[in-house]
């Protein structure tokens, strides 16, 4: 591995190879939902409670502070108005990343839409030139689109993280199949890390910490969950759970403490 790669995943991974990631570039897909009205103050807030990353879009990157934990910027977007908003075309450029002083980019293909190979082939570029920057590159690899039965199920999800790695992804993100056996079989398939993806606002904390462990038991790298810590009453407290579990190897018990019970929550302003 080329040795700038090398350097910025160590400024997103702890030396324990693991990995804590807020994604924050809903914006561009839903617009400014609950948590992200103010982003610069809830960044602000969440970096206490200590997350490596930070997942943005290049006009948030220029806004907010990210001193105290590594960035990657989102290369992807789609608008849920248009007609097909599985298709993700590319919005920012790895020079951009470069400009901003981002540790690496992310792009997002979902496999099964009707534009599956258009956006491989921008993945292929994106990739090439980011090998030739020294830039690594988090695949965001899910299966989504009419060609695909179910997001979660076991064979679509390992089809999606290993042609992640098969096209080159540093870090591939997929979503959780709901089993650790499974799961696991998908990691080992996979010779890169691999992290989850957070999904849709969970019912409680409890839902979200018990996924989170279960993962980790089937030896993802991490996570990368948005909605469920920045849309929290308390997205610093939840952010520390998270990290309590991932580096910390805590139960979902022991990290429920930390945000003070198993409510059900409804984000902030609905």
């Amino acid at each position: 591995m080329e040795a700038g790669i090398t350097r910025r995943l160590r400024r997103i991974f702890r030396q324990d190879g693991r990995t804590v990631i807020i994604p924050m570039e809903h914006g561009t897909s839903v617009g400014p939902i609950p948590g992200l009205e103010k982003i610069a103050q809830t960044v602000d807030n969440l970096s206490k409670g200590s997350p490596d990353a930070l997942l943005v879009h290049a006009g948030i990157a220029k806004t907010v502070r990210t001193d105290k934990m590594g960035l990657i910027l989102h290369l992807s977007g789609a608008t849920k108005l248009a007609g097909d908003p599985n298709w993700k075309i590319q919005v920012s450029t790895v020079r951009d990343a470069i400009r901003l002083g981002a540790d690496a980019v992310s792009v997002q293909i979902n496999i099964g839409s009707q534009h599956e190979q258009e956006m491989l082939h921008s993945f292929s570029k994106i990739r090439e030139e980011c090998d030739d920057y020294g830039i690594p590159v988090l695949g965001m690899m899910y299966p989504r689109g009419p060609g695909t039965s179910s997001e979660h199920a076991y064979e679509p999800v390992l089809h999606a993280a290993r042609l992640g790695y098969e096209l080159g992804s540093d870090i591939v993100q997929t979503n959780y199949t709901g089993g650790v056996e499974s799961f696991r079989r998908i990691v080992k398939s996979v010779k890169v890390p691999v992290v989850i993806t957070g999904g849709p606002k969970a019912r409680s904390e409890r839902e979200v910490l018990k996924t989170v462990s279960d993962s980790i038991k089937a030896g993802a790298a991490g996570i990368s969950i948005g909605r469920n810590v920045f849309q929290q009453q308390h997205p610093a407290l939840m952010t520390r759970a998270l990290v309590s579990i991932v580096h910390g190897n805590k139960t979902p018990s022991q990290a429920l403490k930390v945000v003070g019970g198993s409510r059900e929550r409804n984000p902030p302003g609905a």
